[in-house]
């Protein structure tokens, strides 16, 4: 009699435990049918949380078609902000499933995490105020004299130290809103990050005419899915569905809403190249 009890009871719980995966619960580590996505709250075009609370941007479009391929509705996200400095760590402690936030795939930061995709291909440049012409080259930026303004943690500030503007007076903050606010009290001289970035905020309403972009391509910046190290089942199907979004032209349609008001000419989608 015991023994019936405790199959019953085993049968039980595997009857849950496939509904409960069914629901999409199993992929959410919350168990309530949710799925946790990191993005940036801070990216106008990219991803950008408005002050009526809504999410806004190419990564949270991405985000979306990643997630309902996953099995979850919009209803089901719970957005996250993911800080460049934070990702790794919101990552390997479970807080979410994947980060989709301008997140390119280096060497240093798969020590810790995996990616799918390549999702979007961007390129480093300065964004500097409309009436200033110093910079026009690569060499412009190596002097002490100029202030630069880029986020901590992030690829871009790495690549002013290491590459290509060592001797440039580096100021390194926690979100991009913080430099732009420098750039136009003229406290820095530029901003420095992804020229996809840097397109968006210089559409917006309140900023267009003040800034410009220096039209230097610095580095290639392939933007990644970040999710658990070695997680190939996870990584696999975000790959297929990024794929299906390009085959379906959910990609393009999403860049053109993004960042078609910035005259942002992003190139096609790249080839995925993450795989198990």
């Amino acid at each position: 009699m015991i023994l019936r009890k405790a199959g019953l009871a085993a049968a039980t719980a595997v009857v849950l435990s496939l509904t409960a995966t069914a629901c999409g619960g199993g992929d959410s580590g919350s168990g309530d049918g949710k799925i946790n996505v990191g993005i940036k709250f801070d990216q106008p075009g990219l991803g950008l949380k408005t002050p009526n609370g809504e999410y806004t941007g190419f990564d949270v479009d991405v985000a979306k078609y990643v997630a309902k391929e996953l099995g979850y509705d919009e209803k089901d996200i719970v957005w996250k902000e993911a800080p460049s400095a934070e990702r790794e760590n919101m990552i390997a402690n479970g807080d979410v499933k994947f980060i989709v936030g301008t997140y390119s795939i280096t060497d240093e930061r798969k020590q810790r995490v995996s990616f799918a995709g390549p999702y979007f291909l961007a390129h480093q440049d300065l964004l500097v105020r409309a009436d200033d012409n110093s910079v026009r080259t690569e060499k412009d930026l190596n002097t002490s004299d100029l202030k630069l303004c880029s986020v901590t943690g992030s690829t871009s500030a790495q690549n002013v130290k290491k590459d290509f503007a060592p001797k440039a007076n580096l100021m390194q903050y926690g979100g991009y809103s913080e430099c732009l606010t420098g750039l136009e009290n003229k406290s820095v001289d530029a901003l420095t990050t992804d020229d996809s970035i840097l397109a968006g905020y210089a559409a917006q309403e309140q900023h267009r005419g003040k800034f410009k972009l220096a039209g230097l391509s610095l580095s290639d910046e392939p933007y990644g899915i970040g999710l658990k190290k070695g997680d190939t089942k996870l990584q696999q199907q975000i790959n297929d569905a990024l794929k299906k979004m390009v085959e379906d032209g959910s990609w393009e349609k999403a860049a053109k809403k993004h960042f078609g008001p910035a005259n942002y000419q992003y190139e096609p989608a790249p080839e995925i190249t993450e795989k198990g």
